[in-house]
């Protein structure tokens, strides 16, 4: 298999609400290391469909779509990453309910994760960058220097969510978000295409029990055993 990315490159993969981009992007500012929010790229692209009025079933269209779509991802403060669709920043609107609630058939079709990865791996070439998602690991960048799986219980990834959209000012019912994610999970888990899984070399963290900074300190660790 041809070598896909440049040095320094971390894959950080799992479910919804497992945490992922909060101590993906924590990893990558103790690291100075570039975040790659792969996530925000197919919210994006469910986002700009969502106000366009495309039909969130039909592939072709969505992937018509994506193919006159640019989204550029920029480092902003903290460690953050601002997203920005055909030059307008969408950041603030990627978590809307109804963004949650129809990324994963998005996010499902081949043609589109076909066209996205193409992209994420391209970020990717430069190095030093920890990516995350949900096939980073085993499909996007599988010769990742190093791997992560973050997972939690259904009750702990609803909770955080739902604490999510709070803040961001949003009135969600956790029942609600326990579903939502429940389905999210069997749509990740059995699409076709790069399913949700866990890589073989992968590092497994459950984060259920554990604050974020632990969950951080115990991936700096590694990666700084790994990477020298």
């Amino acid at each position: 298999m041809t070598k896909e990315t440049g040095a320094g490159v971390i894959a950080v993969d799992g479910p919804a609400g497992a945490g992922k981009s909060t101590v993906a992007r924590r990893l990558a500012a103790e690291l100075g290391f570039l975040y790659l929010d792969t996530g925000a790229m197919y919210r994006a692209l469910a986002l700009k469909a969502l106000h366009e009025g495309v039909d969130l079933r039909d592939e072709a269209a969505l992937a018509s779509l994506l193919s006159d779509t640019t989204i550029d991802l920029y480092p902003a403060p903290e460690g953050r990453v601002r997203v920005i669709v055909d030059g307008a920043d969408v950041t603030d609107h990627l978590r809307s309910p109804e963004v949650n609630a129809s990324v994963a058939l998005v996010a499902g079709f081949a043609s589109v994760r076909s066209e996205m990865v193409s992209r994420q791996r391209d970020m990717a070439r430069q190095g030093a960058v920890v990516m995350d998602g949900r096939d980073i690991g085993t499909f996007v960048l599988p010769d990742a220097e190093v791997k992560f799986f973050l997972t939690a219980s259904l009750e702990a990834r609803s909770e955080r969510r739902c604490q999510e959209l709070t803040r961001l000012g949003y009135d969600v019912s956790l029942e609600r978000i326990r579903e939502e994610i429940q389905h999210r999970d069997l749509l990740d888990s059995s699409r076709p295409y790069a399913p949700l899984a866990m890589a073989e070399d992968a590092v497994l963290i459950d984060t259920t029990h554990m604050e974020v900074n632990e969950v951080v300190a115990r991936m700096l660790a590694i990666c700084r055993h790994r990477l020298g």
